[in-house]
């Protein structure tokens, strides 16, 4: 399955289950990690794990099995690893403590690697 297919289907069961801010990232120039993250949150930990269940099916389904769940226990921030995506489910608050589209938008990178010069 091509990566951009995945990434739309993605998005339409993070749409369709009510996720709130999604953003997406190329991250492949940054990072050899993954090629693309996405990042969401949930109003509640039910609807961050309702939210990152959902994905999980969605690339089953189509034929991508998740190379890893993590915090599905806590809820607070799930993270599921599709490989050349990885998908960040988060409540607002998390989100907001740890700023990950700060530490991924290409802005940021830029700006400190100005400061270094």
């Amino acid at each position: 399955m091509k990566i951009k297919k995945l990434i739309d289907l993605i998005l339409k069961v993070l749409d369709d289950a009510k996720a709130l801010d999604v953003t997406v990232f190329e991250v492949s120039k940054l990072t050899s990690i993954s090629d693309y993250m996405i990042i969401a949150s949930g109003r509640s930990n039910r609807q961050v794990n309702a939210l990152a269940e959902k994905v999980a099916e969605v690339a089953k389904q189509n034929g991508i099995k998740p190379l890893g769940t993590e915090g599905k226990k806590e809820g607070e921030w799930v993270l599921v690893d599709l490989g050349d995506i990885i998908v960040h489910l988060m409540h607002p608050d998390t989100r907001e403590y740890y700023q990950l589209e700060k530490l991924w938008s290409v802005d940021a990178i830029e700006a400190e690697q100005a400061k270094q010069v």
